[in-house]
């Protein structure tokens, strides 16, 4: 319900219970009098991967923009989180950050982050939306179709499948969240309507984790190191540490580059990597389960927002819209601002309008869009266009980023923008501007110091 306690309807129907779907939830559950979340997997109770979030193996993170809506939604999520296995608060500049190769200064920012299992963060969302008294998830349940009006311009609901049974589910909204693999743009095209625009940017990502239990003696306290790849050192990785010793680390490589999961190549792997200690960390540690891995071809966005005509009673949201690139760890807190600007766009419309919306909601995807797809567009293998604001702001955050390395101050400016917490223009303000050019003077002589490692 909203502020004067008027509903929006009395049902609203989730396609998807992961991260997006949950989020998205907590937010209608404000407005409708029922809400239904219809996953096609078991969910409650599940905080380790599953059948319909493979990737959530891998290292994730929710940046500081992240953080703070969250907070908001979920009262006593820090200290919550807090007692979670699994799951480290951190300030988001006070972590090891490789750039480049080289590390930047840590900052004290006041801007916290959540590092760790995405299970285990998804599994407390959804454990505390699923107390709502207005929500209920339907487990184990595909969704077949949407229903529509004889006209096809209103969605009615959805057509439903657990097993042998199938029923349909009347709606006010129905909210598409179900992920990259979203059947939305075949179900628009069905009903007549145009296929959304995707822009779609190759990278051949792939990302290789395993688990370590470091031996008593040998580990410090808490800590994580992201060496974030880079043309001169394509090979990334995040380690993070618990303060039981065990850690979890994840190899990362681009343009098809797979981290192998063998134990003794995926320390050799390490090897490579432009942070010794990661290496150092694990090479006598004793190796927990089996490795995993995770490729990801390209970054997509389909531009929803870009349709004249969209269904009426229908949203879509979260990597059913746009994918990013995992490396920048994006995605959950792309997620938490949508979702935000659905709570808006309700508390403001009596009716939701779709394409209004879809509108909305791009505005959300359009800096980190930019900030991921520059750092891959540095790449030469990285087939497409490369306009002339991506090679100068590509340019100007490689000195940023070199001036980091000097200046804390550098690195707070940095990571306000890597956390969203600000937009990109913040990094043109003046005073900055002439900081970083007068740090970075010396940069093409550094760059003829620093020695590219050979891929093991």
């Amino acid at each position: 319900m909203d502020g004067t306690g008027a509903t929006r309807g009395a049902r609203a129907v989730v396609i998807g219970g992961s991260i997006a779907g949950t989020l998205a939830a907590r937010v209608l559950s404000e407005f409708y009098g029922e809400v239904v979340v219809v996953d096609r997997d078991e969910i409650m109770g599940v905080a380790g991967p599953r059948r319909g979030a493979v990737h959530s193996v891998h290292a994730h993170g929710l940046h500081a923009a992240g953080y703070l809506i969250l907070t908001e939604l979920f009262p006593g999520l820090l200290e919550d989180t807090r007692q979670l296995a699994g799951l480290t608060i951190r300030d988001f500049g006070g972590m090891r950050w490789i750039f480049d190769g080289r590390p930047v200064k840590p900052a004290e920012t006041g801007l916290l982050s959540v590092a760790g299992s995405r299970p285990v963060l998804e599994n407390y969302l959804r454990n505390r939306v699923a107390a709502l008294p207005q929500v209920r998830y339907e487990q184990n349940t595909d969704v077949l179709s949407l229903r529509t009006s004889a006209d096809r311009d209103t969605v009615l609901g959805v057509r439903l499948r657990q097993g042998d049974r199938e029923w349909d589910l009347d709606a006010d909204l129905v909210v598409e969240a179900s992920g990259r693999g979203s059947r939305l743009p075949a179900w628009l095209a069905e009903l007549g309507y145009e296929r959304p625009d995707e822009e779609r940017i190759k990278i051949g990502l792939a990302y290789t984790t395993r688990s370590f239990r470091r031996r008593p003696g040998t580990f410090g306290p808490p800590q994580a190191i992201n060496p974030v790849s880079s043309p001169a050192f394509p090979r990334g990785a995040f380690f993070g540490q618990a303060i039981t010793g065990d850690c979890r680390v994840s190899l990362t490589g681009m343009q098809g580059d797979t981290p192998p999961g063998d134990t003794a190549q995926f320390l050799d792997f390490t090897k490579s990597l432009p942070a010794p200690d990661i290496h150092e960390a694990i090479v006598d540690a004793d190796p927990i389960g089996e490795a995993a891995t995770f490729t990801f071809p390209a970054s997509v966005w389909r531009h929803y927002e870009r349709l004249t005509r969209f269904p009426d009673r229908l949203a879509v949201l979260g990597d059913a819209v746009c994918s990013f690139n995992p490396v920048y760890g994006q995605g959950m807190t792309v997620i938490a601002m949508q979702v935000m600007k659905l709570r808006e766009h309700l508390a403001t419309h009596h009716a939701p309008d779709p394409v209004a919306l879809n509108r909305a909601l791009a505005e959300t995807i359009e800096d980190p869009w930019l900030i991921s797809t520059s750092g891959d567009l540095e790449f030469p293998g990285v087939a497409t266009h490369r306009p002339l604001k991506t090679r100068i702001l590509n340019a100007y955050l490689t000195r940023l980023r070199y001036a980091a390395t000097k200046d804390p101050a550098a690195t707070t400016a940095l990571m306000r923008v890597n956390g969203l917490v600000d937009r990109p223009s913040a990094l043109w303000r003046p005073g900055l501007v002439a900081k970083v050019l007068w740090l970075s003077r010396d940069l093409d002589t550094s760059r003829r110091e620093t020695p590219v490692p050979v891929p093991a």
